[in-house]
């Protein structure tokens, strides 16, 4: 017996409903979509493949297969990144490194 709920394709094997596929719509910024894409295609399998094996892998390990965690920067590097965003919030910008040293020398 086959039915079809939403996007939700279902079989009836022995009377257990086992679900062949699901539709699953996520939102991603569009350079990390490109980026994914990229990197997976190197490795030969698609983001649907990833997808997949990560959420196997929720299930197999009962929770996020990696650890997540807040980044442990030593003080001089969050000071050069600190640095960083107040150099990136400069209003008139440079578009050429001569003029950034001009800058940085004055």
């Amino acid at each position: 017996m086959y039915i079809k709920r939403d996007t939700l394709h279902v079989i009836e094997y022995g009377g257990v409903n086992m679900a062949k596929t699901t539709v699953l719509h996520i939102r991603v910024e569009p350079e990390v979509k490109i980026d994914v894409e990229s990197t997976l295609s190197k490795l030969g399998i698609s983001t649907t493949d990833a997808i997949n094996i990560f959420l196997k892998q929720v299930v197999m390990t009962g929770g996020i297969p990696f650890d997540i965690k807040i980044p442990n920067y030593n003080y001089e590097t969050e000071m050069a990144m600190k640095e960083a965003r107040e150099i990136s919030k400069i209003e008139n910008g440079f578009t050429n490194t001569s003029d950034l040293f001009k800058e940085l020398d004055s």
